[in-house]
Parts: C-alpha cells; sequence; structure tokens
C-alpha cells in the first residue's frame, strides 16, 4: 500500500503540471491592440506633462 502511494504522489504531481500548462498556454482574448492604445494614451499624456510644467527648482 505504501507503494501506491508513492506512486500517487508523482502522478498527482503531472495531472497538476499539465492542468497549469493547458491554463498558462490558453487564447487570451486582449491582444496587442488593447496595449497599443494603452501605450499611446501613455505617450500622449507624456508628452502633455512635458509642455505643462515648467524646470524644477
Amino acid at each position: 500500500m505504501a507503494a501506491l502511494a508513492w506512486l500517487l504522489i508523482p502522478v498527482a504531481a503531472a495531472v497538476a503540471a499539465a492542468l497549469w500548462g493547458s491554463w498558462a498556454a490558453r487564447n487570451r482574448k486582449t491582444g496587442d491592440v488593447a496595449e497599443l492604445a494603452g501605450y499611446a494614451r501613455f505617450r500622449e499624456a507624456m508628452e502633455r506633462s512635458e509642455s505643462g510644467s515648467g524646470p524644477a527648482s
């Protein structure tokens, strides 16, 4: 019976690793379009902050 318990541990770990691997490799709905739009907004905000502020004293 102890041998079955020692066999069950790596089998359970392999099943958990397979589940995690399939979850990590899933297709995500959001793509580069949303990230690029966010980056464009960030750049616009940084350009506005440069022109609106004077030198730091």
